[in-house]
């Protein structure tokens, strides 16, 4: 593997991680949530992510085990890393505690009742005295436990962003792209209950920016991890992993956060246009 691909793939692993403190920065700068737009982007995101999976990645991931001298069984194996991929993103969910919801989705217009956090007086509805210290320190918990679970998350997205950048930089960078704009409303969601606790700006940025540095560290520990060992058979396992996991991250994430700003119309428009994009550019690019 050359030096420039590397360093090129984890560029771009980088800048999808980084986007979720984009998300956080959006939060003290923009007065209100358009929901339109997040609703279209978020299933644009997934339109792109679910074709590329099954139209490239697991037939490259096919191509690789067949390269590797696994014959009739390439197919097979291709299948079987696809599902592991799923398998393990359920199961990192199913680890996760669930006393909070990690995806709940929060907008920019929840930090008008807060703008001066904890410490120095809520803002209309957070109540008073003990009540209110209370609320505050389930706000704090529930932006730091979104933090903690989108990291986890993170972690196999840099991974996929990364190995599939490695692979063919024409797939890594629509992906880096589709997982950069599903990373800004999770960023909101870490800032909002972060700021609202916490009255300060900065640690809620703080907050959503190093849980986006979960991805690029993702991509360096497989890496170093993998690097020695990778052959054609184990990077075909890669690639039909990273395809279940993106996949399922679409399904169980960005389809129902689309729906959830209240826009299902959109949602499956975007995620028609997605696809539509993605078909477009692998034509011209291919």
């Amino acid at each position: 593997m050359e030096i420039n691909n590397i360093v090129l793939a984890f560029g771009l692993t980088l800048f999808a991680g980084l986007s979720t403190g984009i998300g956080g920065a959006v939060v003290f700068f923009a007065k209100h949530t358009n929901t339109k737009l997040l609703s279209l982007s978020m299933g644009f995101s997934a339109g792109v992510m679910i074709y590329v999976s099954f139209v490239e990645i697991l037939p490259e991931s096919v191509s690789s085990f067949a390269e590797a001298g696994s014959g009739g069984n390439a197919s097979l194996y291709a299948v079987l890393s696809f599902f592991v991929g799923v398998i393990s993103v359920l199961i990192l969910d199913r680890l996760i505690p669930s006393f909070e919801n990690p995806h709940e989705i929060h907008r920019i217009e929840e930090i008008k009742g807060c703008k001066r956090g904890c410490g120095q007086g809520l803002g209309k509805g957070m109540g008073t005295g003990l009540g209110r210290r209370n609320k505050c320190r389930r706000l704090f918990r529930v932006g730091v436990m979104t933090a903690f679970v989108i990291a986890l998350h993170n972690f196999p997205e840099g991974l996929a962003t990364f190995f599939t950048s490695l692979k063919d930089i024409r797939l890594g960078i629509p992906i880096a792209i589709a997982i950069a704009i599903h990373n800004i409303p999770e960023g909101i969601s870490i800032a909002v209950p972060i700021f609202c606790a916490t009255g300060k700006r900065s640690k809620a940025f703080w907050f959503s920016f190093l849980s986006g540095l979960a991805e690029p560290v993702g991509a360096l520990v497989g890496y170093l991890v993998l690097s020695s060992v990778l052959d054609g058979f184990l990077f075909g396992s890669l690639l039909g992993g990273v395809a279940g996991i993106m996949v399922f991250i679409s399904l169980d994430q960005l389809l129902p956060a689309a729906e959830e700003y209240g826009e299902h119309h959109l949602a499956a428009y975007g995620t028609v246009a997605g696809m539509a994009v993605m078909a477009a550019s692998l034509l011209m690019l291919g």
